[in-house]
């Protein structure tokens, strides 16, 4: 019976290839819409994950004063390099912590110029960004101990300043000072809060303080745990040695920040999956209306093919068998708008994530399930003109016209 059915719900939707068409296109939007918001969603949330992975590893940062709204820090004392020293030496457990000053300035190199920061830092920061040049190479202990004027530049200065030519080398000039590239960094791209972190300059902090800043004060602290150890056991830890050093009675509260990068990767990524969620809803309403579509063209096509189902019942065919006819001719709808809305899903997540740049994430529950309520979309949807059809008075069926 049920094949009978399938075989006439085929030959009905064959007979009407352009309103067929048109009815299950909602139904092919709305699959596609939630499959597509759901997958760059979950490519967005991969994204943010590897982009606070590439600041590196068990990280924590350090800040002097204390972050308000609009991101904007109260005013506190500066750390010095002594911060940075005993944290790595009093604090077990900790693999590296360097001290970071920065400063804005442009960047001349023949008659090309960029604007871009200048940090000046010690060679632990290359260790716990876990980042390797691709030219040359690093300052090394020695020469950021003697503040020689030297610098590793990223991929984004050397393009603006040096094109296709290679840096290595050569000498920039900014903030009335020369410095000699020694080498270029590996590009890690743009940062999930929308910064380019090829854009910077590196340098001894000693050279920074003497020919840039002009103080021995350090902007922050970077701080890389081992791998395997709890960041919030040694968040508390370093504060505690911080609340030491800067000398705050128990009743003082910190004139400083311990930020682990794990939360805020964790923020991040609940802000998107929520995001995502909202994003999957709101597409999912577009079904609803293809859903509706099906109804109203279902009870069109029981209007027309009134007698149809009046011979039906008049030569003994049951109820049951006439509403299992449009029940499945509706389900067929459905089902087909979803497996052409789950290609054109397809399609679209693939060049969206080319075009936005995110890793293509395919959740296959999603897909099923997108698929599932497509088809049960029939059911719902196609029952009521069904059952209308099944209750038709057999002799006003065909006096119909």
């Amino acid at each position: 019976m049920i094949w009978n059915a399938l075989t006439l719900a085929i030959r009905e939707i064959r007979r009407n290839l352009m309103r067929s068409f048109l009815t299950v296109l909602g139904i092919v939007i709305g699959v596609a819409s939630v499959i597509t918001m759901v997958t760059l969603g979950s490519g967005a949330t991969l994204q943010v994950t590897q982009d606070v992975a590439s600041l590196g590893t068990n990280l924590l940062s350090v800040h002097p004063g204390q972050r308000m709204s609009m991101g904007v820090r109260s005013s506190a004392a500066a750390f010095k390099l002594d911060d940075a020293l005993a944290i790595e030496r009093d604090v077990r457990g900790v693999k590296a912590a360097a001290p970071i000053s920065s400063s804005a300035a442009t960047a001349v190199f023949g008659n090309n110029n960029w604007s871009t920061t200048v940090h000046g830092t010690t060679t632990k920061y290359f260790t716990i960004r876990e980042w390797e040049p691709h030219l040359g190479r690093v300052f090394t202990d020695a020469e950021e101990r003697s503040g020689r004027a030297l610098c590793v530049i990223g991929t984004t200065v050397q393009k603006e300043l040096f094109g296709t030519e290679n840096p290595v080398g050569s000498k920039i000039r900014f903030n009335k000072m020369a410095c000699q590239v020694i080498g270029v960094l590996e590009s890690k791209g743009q940062s999930s809060f929308g910064s380019d972190q090829d854009d910077l300059i590196l340098m001894p902090l000693k050279t920074f303080q003497r020919r840039i800043s002009g103080n021995t004060d350090v902007g922050r602290i970077q701080v890389a745990i081992q791998e395997g150890l709890d960041t919030t056991a040694y968040k508390t830890k370093i504060e505690k040695l911080l609340r030491e050093r800067r000398h705050l009675s128990d009743n003082e509260d910190n004139n400083f920040s311990v930020t682990d990068m794990k939360e805020i990767a964790s923020m991040l990524s609940n802000i998107t999956k929520v995001l995502t969620m909202l994003l999957g809803a709101v597409a999912a309403v577009s079904l609803l209306v293809g859903g509706i579509g099906i109804m109203n063209i279902m009870l069109v096509s029981v209007t027309e093919r009134t007698r149809e189902i009046g011979i039906r019942l008049a030569i003994g065919a049951l109820e049951k068998e006439v509403l299992l006819q449009f029940l499945v001719e509706s389900i067929v709808l459905s089902s087909f708008g979803g497996f052409f809305g789950v290609l054109l899903a397809v399609v679209a997540s693939y060049l969206l994530s080319i075009i936005m740049s995110i890793p293509l994430v395919f959740n296959p529950l999603v897909i099923l399930l997108a698929f599932a309520f497509s088809a049960l979309i029939g059911v719902i949807f196609g029952y009521f003109p069904a059952r209308k059809a099944a209750r038709l008075d057999p002799i006003v069926a065909l006096r119909h016209e």
